[in-house]
């Protein structure tokens, strides 16, 4: 796994590969983006090359609404890598397309975070080239 620094922190890249380029091509375009089964219509992630349900190799990247719920999450008060500074919170996101997608909370204390939370993306340009996703709470 590779590195950005800036002066304090070094922060992990996600490695891209060919089944996950079109999620972070899109994340880049700050547009969120989950592949789509084209034979069945099941949405999946983290990308695959195949379908699981109906194991066809047909895929589409489409469009997500960026909404979704507060499935799980968790506030970390020390970091257990140098790239991320502590405190920070982790939520596990179940989207409006029944995908969950794994990412940092931002403009929250934690203790206002709560499971079923309606919840938005929003993209933080971390260094030339990387973007993530992170949500924010809605309303």
């Amino acid at each position: 796994m590779s590195m950005v620094y800036d002066t304090e922190h070094p922060v992990p890249i996600p490695p891209i590969i060919w089944d996950n380029m079109g999620y972070w091509e899109g994340i880049n375009r700050h547009e969120l983006v989950f592949q789509r089964c084209k034979e069945c219509g099941t949405w999946r992630h983290p990308p695959r090359p195949v379908c699981p349900k109906c194991r066809s190799f047909e895929k589409e990247w489409a469009p997500s609404t960026g909404k979704g719920a507060v499935y799980s999450w968790v506030t970390y008060q020390e970091s257990p890598h140098p790239g991320f500074k502590a405190p920070y919170s982790v939520a596990l996101v179940e989207m409006e397309e029944g995908v969950r997608l794994v990412s940092n909370m931002v403009d929250i204390k934690p203790e206002e975070i709560s499971i079923g939370m309606p919840v938005e993306v929003v993209f933080e340009d971390i260094a030339e080239g990387l973007t993530l996703p992170k949500f924010r709470k809605v309303g």
